[in-house]
């Protein structure tokens, strides 16, 4: 039989609540398909690091090393400041291992009703392609002069060719993969004066190399605008780190729920363990309450399937994740317009496969 070391990190706040239900529907699915899920859970956390005064022991990347993946539930929790629970966990982890691909779908499920007016299930179908290890997320910078009037503060935002060049390629051979072949750069050039027309620069060169993709360039602020008034003309959207981050917030908003969203941490060369992860985050206003949607950290589960080989095995957690948003009288949780809770919806998806 085949099996998968999979290194599991619930983090904090729901991740904590959602992650039980993608392990049991990875257990079934795999069942299904004669293949078999090790599962080895890391408590790693907010509340590891009020203990330790860390997010995760120092040799915590040689413990996730050898796994043949990570499935993350959230990190981020009130008492600890955004920037230490981040750097201190995730963003190691992606850069550590070389995960320089961010791939978001942004698909509009049965059973859903978008925010935006005359949109069906198949309407609204794309991806966030968001550069993962670099640019504006720096630590290059600093304070001077803190507590005076002149007071300065310096973010650098650093990008380099490799790197850049690397996730435009990665985005155009995605794009390849669709039967819709449209790739839009999110830029703002007309505004940022060095990075952003290097980027444009650079997606132009590459460009001549797949003169079968459709392409567009679209400033950020346009490109937003034009994700809530039609979001039905993207296929792949390609951007830096912290465009691609709000673009693939933005484009499950649209489809109604962040709920539902996932997200994978790619190295494609698989030389390092890839990471998969909800858009959602900790949603500290919730957790605890047994309330928690688990779709978008099952649909991970289903992408991280696809990225092991057992792309079959995630084309059944997907469809039954569909058949049960689409049916009537199934239980959904309350950001989808139901009353039920996290155990609820999970189960109804175990059983639906």
């Amino acid at each position: 039989m085949r099996s998968y070391e999979i290194a599991v990190v619930p983090g904090d706040g729901i991740g904590r609540e959602v992650m039980p239900q993608a392990l049991r529907v990875l257990d079934r699915v795999g069942a299904e398909h004669g293949f078999e899920m090790r599962f080895d859970h890391f408590d790693w956390s907010c509340e590891t690091y009020r203990k330790t005064g860390r997010m995760m022991p120092a040799d915590g990347i040689e413990r996730l090393r050898d796994h043949d993946s990570i499935l993350l539930g959230a990190v981020g929790f009130p008492g600890v400041p955004d920037h230490i629970s981040l750097w201190g966990l995730l963003i190691p982890i992606r850069r550590e291992f070389d995960q320089y691909v961010s791939l978001r779908p942004v698909r509009l499920l049965p059973g859903l009703t978008p925010p935006v007016r005359g949109h069906a299930p198949g309407d609204i179908d794309f991806w966030v392609v968001r550069e993962n290890t670099e640019g504006e997320y720096s630590r290059l910078g600093g304070r001077q002069g803190e507590g005076t009037e002149h007071e300065t503060v310096l973010q650098v935002s650093s990008f380099t060719r490799r790197a850049t060049d690397r996730i435009l390629r990665y985005a155009f051979d995605f794009s390849r993969t669709l039967n819709r072949n449209r790739l839009t750069l999110a830029t703002k050039s007309n505004g940022i004066y060095h990075s952003m027309p290097y980027w444009d620069e650079r997606f132009a060169q590459i460009s001549a190399e797949y003169p079968d993709v459709e392409t567009e360039k679209e400033h950020i602020d346009i490109l937003c605008a034009k994700f809530v008034m039609r979001p039905q003309n993207f296929d792949v959207v390609v951007g830096s780190n912290l465009f691609g981050d709000i673009l693939s917030d933005l484009g499950p908003g649209v489809t109604g729920t962040i709920g539902v969203a996932p997200s994978a941490n790619i190295n494609p060369e698989r030389d390092h363990p890839s990471m998969f992860e909800p858009v959602h985050g900790s949603a500290p206003d919730i957790a605890g309450k047994g309330i928690a949607n688990p779709i978008g950290q099952i649909w991970s589960a289903a992408m991280m399937l696809d990225h092991l080989g057992e792309a079959e095995a995630g084309a059944h957690v997907m469809r039954a994740v569909e058949s049960v948003l689409g049916s009537d009288g199934a239980p959904s949780t309350p950001d989808i317009g139901g009353r039920a809770g996290t155990e609820d919806l999970g189960s109804a998806i175990v059983d639906a496969l």
